[in-house]
């Protein structure tokens, strides 16, 4: 464990169990990083220095008593649409927020786990695009590649995670808010279960296609995150069967039927899966052959889910900028967004709400022939800053359908998925892939990603020290 390459979270939770290492110095290194790389990757929103160090001295006490508890003076981070007490939740967003009074359900459990939130991690608008630039907070940067997006909306948390700043941070996936950025920045994500990690004090966010979820560096990093942040406010009405994740860490997954899925679902305009990213995601198809998976192409029959997908996105969105405390200074997009949402907030969203049965049955059918979908999880390599954020708001959309066509089915169906790194395409820009499961999987999607981290030991690449601004184009 050193200053500027920290240990992963299940290491760090042994270092200080063990009293090799204090909470308040962990801590304080966290912050040292954080601050020192504000001004390239600018990856917090807000910074709980004084309140951190503080929990960290409690932790440190109770450690010394001998108290032991998941993550107990672990520093982590969570993204800035997770409630904190005493914070703003702005989402991205321009405006005085007040400060919440309590933590959300997520971060109370991390909290009675013993972890220590540092901060808040920068998010673009409301989490709708995959980039993380704003008005409100500026432009958040790749640590791979400094003049490249990190992804999105998550991209404040996989910029912390990736370069090194806290061993895990909290994101959240509505369309692959986890996934994505994860996929840009060489990081394990993990999109649970619908309901696994709450949303409270909202019961469904989005209309129930955004979920909480986990970047860490390592398999076993991201599923300890999960599972302490994992359960159900009394009110949740998401509540699914109750897993313990990690334990499927170095279990044997056994010979999977394995559908290589490379056709991007139904989408309004065009997405061509770019032939750098196809190669990488065919050599872990590879892997998995070799390592004795029965691997064929096939592809869901995802039919027109997309149709599904839009009336709770928008509607989501205009709930959203109702609470906002001046929607004139939100993006245009937004307020388009938001205009649209509230045509499409009745019959449109509870059809779409209906839909979802149906989808569950006819994809879940699929899964009576194939144990695990293996996709790409972007159909390209993360996009320069600034490529996607002046664009006007059609013009927003085509780009990021263009780049990212594969993740938001798993969100209208609410089932687990964990991107994997699959390497680097161009001049080291880092892509993903997908692994898919039906309901409650997470534990094989884990079991699988574990068994592909031990071979390939993705997470022993760092990124470089210094990341040029001038990096190459994607």
């Amino acid at each position: 464990m050193t200053p500027d390459r920290p240990a992963g979270l299940a290491e760090t939770v042994r270092a200080l169990a063990e009293g090799e290492v204090t909470s308040v110095a962990l801590v304080e290194r966290a912050l040292a990083r954080i601050e020192a790389t504000q001004p390239t990757l600018n990856a917090f929103r807000i910074v709980r220095a004084e309140a951190a160090l503080a929990e960290a001295e409690a932790a440190d006490r109770e450690l010394a008593a001998g108290g032991r508890r998941p993550l107990l003076g672990v520093p982590v981070a969570v993204k800035d649409d997770m409630d904190v007490a005493g914070e703003p939740t702005a989402f991205g967003c321009r405006g005085e927020f007040p400060p919440v009074a309590e933590d959300g359900e997520a971060v109370r459990r991390l909290r009675a786990a013993g972890a220590v939130i540092v901060g808040k991690t920068n998010t673009c608008e409301l989490g709708q695009w995959p980039f993380t630039e704003g008005e409100a907070f500026g432009e958040t940067r790749n640590p791979w590649h400094t003049g490249h997006t990190p992804g999105g909306s998550s991209g404040g948390s996989a910029a912390a995670v990736a370069a090194g700043l806290v061993p895990a941070a909290l994101g959240s996936d509505g369309a692959g808010s986890v996934r994505i950025p994860a996929s840009w920045t060489h990081l394990i994500g993990i999109k649970p279960q619908r309901g696994r990690i709450s949303t409270w004090p909202r019961g469904e966010s989005f209309h129930g296609i955004t979920v909480n979820g986990t970047l860490a560096r390592t398999v076993a990093d991201a599923a300890l995150l999960l599972d302490a942040a994992s359960g159900n406010h009394d009110r949740d009405p998401h509540r699914p069967p109750a897993l313990t994740v990690a334990d499927a860490v170095g279990r044997d997954p056994g010979r999977l039927r394995v559908a290589l899925s490379l056709k991007p679902p139904f989408t309004a305009v065009p997405a061509r899966l770019q032939p750098e990213v196809r190669a990488r995601v065919l050599e872990l198809a590879e892997r998995l052959a070799r390592a004795g998976h029965s691997v064929e192409e096939a592809d869901p029959p995802y039919g027109q889910i997309g149709l599904t997908f839009l009336p709770r996105a928008t509607a989501g969105i205009a709930d959203r900028v109702r609470e906002a405390p001046d929607p004139a200074l939100l993006d245009r997009r937004t307020r388009d967004a938001a205009r649209l949402g509230r045509l499409l907030a009745g019959a449109p969203l509870r059809a779409a709400r209906r839909a979802e049965a149906v989808l569950h049955r006819r994809i879940g059918a699929f899964f009576g022939s194939y144990d695990v979908i293996l996709a790409p999880t972007t159909a390209a390599p993360p996009p320069r800053i600034g490529a996607l954020y002046r664009l006007s708001g059609f013009a927003t959309d085509r780009a990021m359908i263009a780049a990212c066509p594969y993740a938001w089915p798993w969100n209208v169906l609410g089932w687990p998925g964990v991107n994997v790194p699959a390497g680097f395409v161009g001049d080291g820009l880092p892509v993903g892939a997908q692994l898919l499961g039906p309901a409650h999987s997470e534990p094989l999607l884990v079991s699988l990603a574990a068994q592909l981290e031990a071979e390939l030991r993705w997470h022993e690449r760092w990124p470089p020290r210094t990341a040029e601004a001038d990096s190459p184009a994607a």
